[in-house]
């Protein structure tokens, strides 16, 4: 059997991991881009596509099973940066509204009447 034809037979066998490192990359695309939604789509898909695998990846899988490993870091990383800037955009708006409440009670606390008068 030559080499080509036994690349052609693996093919077949590597084409769910293909799949998984492919949805790997576009989960992390969506994380990037702070789509949550998206991402909470693609859930089921991950499933399914586990799901599919044989209990025991074939060597030649190795490779597309790291990188997908790693995609899956840095989607990681991504969703813990989005996490960050999101609770930073919320002390911020907290901070603002503790200033705007405290500005108010003052307004609301003046007498309208000068009673010096």
């Amino acid at each position: 059997m030559s080499p080509a034809a036994g690349e052609a037979q693996l093919e077949p066998a590597l084409r769910a991991y293909e799949a998984l490192h492919e949805h790997a990359e576009h989960e992390l695309a969506l994380a990037g881009a702070g789509e949550i939604e998206g991402l909470l789509a693609m859930r089921a898909q991950w499933d399914e596509l586990v799901a599919s695998l044989p209990p025991r990846p074939p060597a030649a899988a190795a490779q597309l099973l790291e990188r997908a490993r790693l995609i899956h870091e840095r989607t990681r990383v991504e969703l813990i940066r989005l996490r960050d800037a999101l609770l930073a955009e919320l002390a911020t708006a907290r901070r603002a509204r503790r200033t705007a409440d405290a500005y108010a009670g003052q307004l609301r606390g003046r007498p309208r009447i000068d009673r010096s008068a």
